[in-house]
């Protein structure tokens, strides 16, 4: 909320809500899901003369890389903002609006989306097929399984940032004053971690 929400800053007064820019993400996953069936697995097997077919390890890989890209932006994104709050003297007002558009939210919305539509139903398919028909029902969970982990291992990440940045009086990158906090840190920390996780994967 503390960016300018209008689609137009040339006197357009509809301003999208800030809990709807996740459809973002769901457009993204779902016109990929779309266009990798329709569009473009028949162009790479027209191109190459025979059938083609991402596997299914290379596309939950490329999808942990756009995970890591996803936080690069947002950590890129959120350092321009704060600077331009700072700026425009609002850094001991988190409510201000500055003077930036929210549409620069858009991409790290669409790459999160790219990356769960890669890696969320490569996960599925790979689990599917190296359990056997009988043990389908423990393969479905699998995946839940691993979102409530990672969902639990995110509080973790999230209040050892907290203690760690906020010793000596210091205000914790996580501050409830976004413009004082150091968010952009954090994202850069969660990026660093998603890099990793590319590379033992």
């Amino acid at each position: 909320t503390s960016m300018d929400r209008r689609l137009s800053r040339h006197g357009s007064s509809f301003q999208v809500p800030a809990g709807s820019f996740g459809m973002f993400t769901i457009i993204a996953l779902a016109t990929w899901v779309v266009l990798y069936d329709r569009a473009v697995l028949p162009l790479a097997s027209k191109i190459r003369g025979r059938p083609f077919r991402l596997s299914v390890k290379l596309r939950m890989g490329l999808g942990l890389f756009m995970s890591f890209l996803a936080m690069a932006v947002s950590a890129m994104v959120e350092s321009f903002r704060r600077n331009k709050a700072i700026s425009q003297g609002y850094g001991n007002n988190p409510n201000a609006v500055v003077d930036i558009s929210a549409m620069w939210l858009v991409p790290q919305y669409v790459l999160h989306g790219l990356a769960e539509a890669l890696t969320a139903i490569g996960q599925t398919e790979f689990f599917y097929t190296e359990f056997p028909k009988s043990m389908s029902s423990i393969a479905a969970s699998l995946f839940g399984l691993g979102m409530a982990v990672a969902s639990l291992l995110a509080s973790v990440v999230l209040n050892a940032v907290n203690e760690l940045t906020s010793r000596n009086g210091k205000e914790s990158w996580v501050s409830d004053n976004i413009n004082k906090g150091h968010y952009n840190y954090y994202y850069w920390v969660l990026a660093i971690m998603s890099f990793v996780n590319v590379i033992y994967y």
